[in-house]
């Protein structure tokens, strides 16, 4: 006899059925092998006592602080730990219970429909201006279309084009020298069809910059606001564009002033789903999420929305991770923004273990080579 101790990140259903298991049981025994900790903030403690008896009389436990079972304070916040199956039997059993538990069981529902993405897709980095924090991304005219070229065939399968940059404390810039920047690349795209060989993103938030990119073959719209102009709601409309909505906190000229969350899960979520909705109002249909890594955030916030990024699936919108050479990494390995290629890989794999279906990249090629052998891990049984 030998015992093997299996990954938690297997193919529950894949190994089940190699096993030869009835195929009725393959589904009851998946959703067993599927564990759940959610922190849940802010729960009545009349919720949270009756959830505490729910989860215990079906083997699951609910962590409580001492002084709930007597309604110590109004509020409380709890660790639910719990299996598929349990968290699926919960979602049903607090829908008539008080105390704000049948909206917690929605969002419990939610959360037994999460499914990591199978697909990732990689969008290189290309910038029209002279002060992106990254030197080797920046390209103008003639080699702009060249380095796209490239890409193409390293393996990218969008290109994000912008002509301002937005590292922090980046100075601001017109419209007017922002399509002046883009103009010749976008002419060249249209001159070449580049268009026609992979998907183009525009990065930007400026209505005339966006209507521009879009008369010039550009489909995505990458808005580091995350649509906080209206008039950039109804280009993404009228086109038919997808749009990606990012988070920040602030401006980059002030996001990196020491920023503080209550919780940067739930504001960051919060955030994203008001937005989401907000472009969906428009009539925008094809939405892409973007958590915005280093756009107001600490290295622990960074990490910790990287390292939970599962969550955020429940927004049912592919999720945009770019962690690509930032100074985070520095942060916590010294190195150079040459040096970073490595920490960039370990992220972005991470982000990708964890639901993240686009990344954005500096270095197309080394990623499509990380992204291949990560894929070999999951297609082993």
């Amino acid at each position: 006899m030998q015992v093997e101790k299996l990954s938690h990140d297997i193919d529950a259903k894949k190994i089940l059925t190699s096993l030869g298991v009835d195929g009725g049981g393959i589904d009851i025994l998946a959703s067993k092998m599927k564990h759940h900790i959610l922190f849940i903030r802010d729960l009545h403690v009349g919720a949270a006592n009756i959830l505490k008896q729910d989860a215990l009389s079906i083997g699951a436990d609910l962590a409580v602080p001492r002084g709930t079972v007597i309604a110590a304070t109004q509020y409380v916040d709890c660790i639910l730990i719990a299996t598929q199956k349990q968290l699926q039997l919960l979602s049903k059993k607090e829908l008539s219970q008080p105390f704000g538990l049948k909206e917690l069981a929605l969002s419990l529902k939610k959360i037994t429909k999460i499914k990591k993405p199978r697909h990732v897709e990689i969008m290189g980095v290309l910038n029209a201006n002279e002060d992106s924090f990254y030197e080797a991304s920046r390209f103008q005219k003639n080699r702009a279309i060249d380095a796209i070229i490239q890409m193409i065939r390293d393996g990218a399968d969008i290109i994000d084009i912008g002509g301002v940059s937005s590292r922090p404390n980046a100075q601001k810039v017109s419209a007017e020298e922002e399509l002046r920047r883009l103009k010749p690349i976008f002419e060249s795209i249209k001159k070449e069809r580049v268009f026609e060989k992979v998907r183009l993103s525009i990065d930007s938030y400026v209505p005339e910059v966006i209507s521009y990119a879009l008369e010039s073959g550009f489909t995505i719209v990458n808005d580091i606001t995350g649509l906080e102009n209206d008039e950039v709601c109804k280009l993404c409309a009228a086109y038919n564009a997808t749009s990606i909505i990012m988070h920040m906190q602030g401006t980059p000229q002030t996001m990196q002033d020491n920023p503080q969350y209550k919780s940067v899960l739930s504001d960051v979520y919060s955030f994203l789903e008001q937005r989401v909705q907000k472009a969906e109002s428009f009539g925008v249909k094809d939405i892409i999420i973007d958590i915005g890594i280093g756009f107001g955030k600490t290295v622990e916030d960074n990490l910790c929305l990287i390292k939970n990024l599962e969550g955020f699936l429940t927004l049912e919108k592919d999720i945009l991770v770019g962690a690509s050479r930032k100074s985070m990494i520095d942060k916590i390995h010294s190195a150079t923004i040459e040096e970073r290629l490595p920490g960039t890989l370990a992220l972005h794999i991470e982000a990708v273990r964890n639901g993240a279906s686009i990344l954005r990249v500096h270095d197309v090629a080394e990623h499509k080579q990380a992204l291949n052998i990560h894929k070999a891990f999951n297609e082993i049984e």
